[in-house]
């Protein structure tokens, strides 16, 4: 999504502070902290179910949200530098950060070094396991950001990486066995590769004039939709499915419809022949993960 905004040059705003504040921004636009939504509260639902067996601190739900917020960024700010070639000769994303010279790449690379850090730092105090894994979360994460130049199946890596997040929420919390956070993981990857199809739908042209692969790419826009509709059938059936596994209680499986009427209304946004709410039906789904996290925490404690 390209962003409009324009960096102030230094001393330009009166001052040091709004200077400051005017980075703060752009660095905040480099990672879309906003996004943070999309993964934050299934880390958060993992963490909830463990606690039914783990007591959870007030400490471990801060550091769960470091980790997410810091592996999330690293992640992005890594996407950002791998694709800014390309960035460049899109007009959708030309005026990305790196390509309208508002960051450096050294900038860059400092921020995601920098990320990764605070990321292993919050995994190391969550627990041994945490700190373990914490590499191979940064692997599947940082592999999306290379996997179109090597195959189709680019949105289903980022659903893996997605899923990392309510199996590191679980783990962080204690949870150990059960079939929870994996059911959850399927959840949200067919949920986030479902998305991801359609937001790649609309750089289809650039993508085959480019060399770069994507599932709209090999099968076209209208199979591409198809796949994108049956991954989120598959991700509600996974919501639904944690009901049979787990004591969720009355209120979660009505949840879990409102979850699958967002998702219908997110798909009637996008056909193949009108590609122009790609980006409204994308915006949606910051709203599936807050809801579920909100309706799972009802379900449990109330």
């Amino acid at each position: 999504m390209a962003e409009q905004d324009v960096i102030p040059q230094p001393g330009s705003m009166g001052g040091p502070l709004p200077a400051a504040a005017g980075r703060l921004r752009t660095y905040a636009s480099f990672v879309r902290f906003s996004h943070s939504v999309f993964a934050l509260p299934f880390a958060l639902t993992g963490a909830l179910l463990a606690s039914r067996h783990h007591p959870v601190t007030i400490g471990t739900l801060v550091w769960i949200l470091v980790a997410m917020v810091a592996a999330r960024s690293a992640a992005m700010g890594f996407n950002r530098l791998a694709d800014a070639r390309w960035d460049a000769m899109n007009p959708r994303t030309a005026m990305r950060e790196l390509p309208r010279g508002a960051m450096s790449r050294r900038e860059a690379t400092i921020f995601v070094v920098a990320a990764c850090t605070v990321f292993i730092g919050a995994a190391y105090l969550l627990n041994p396991i945490c700190f373990a894994l914490s590499p191979v979360a940064l692997g599947i994460v940082f592999w999306y950001s290379l996997a179109k130049r090597y195959t189709t199946w680019t949105q289903l890596f980022l659903g893996l990486a997605m899923a990392v997040a309510p199996v590191g929420g679980w783990l962080a919390v204690g949870g150990r066995g059960g079939w929870e956070p994996w059911l959850l993981g399927l959840a949200i990857g067919t949920w986030v590769g479902g998305f991801d199809i359609l937001y790649a739908c609309q750089d289809l042209s650039f993508d085959r004039a480019h060399g770069l692969r994507s599932i709209p790419v090999r099968f076209g826009v209208p199979a591409s939709l198809w796949m994108s509709r049956a991954l989120h059938v598959v991700a509600v059936a996974c919501l639904a499915g944690l009901a049979w596994i787990a004591p969720m209680g009355p209120l979660y499986l009505p949840g879990v419809a409102l979850v699958a009427a967002l998702l219908v209304y997110e798909q009637s946004l996008v056909c193949a022949d009108d590609l122009s709410r790609v980006k409204q039906a994308f915006d949606l789904n910051g709203y599936v993960g807050i809801l579920y996290l909100i309706v799972t925490a009802v379900s449990l404690y109330v």
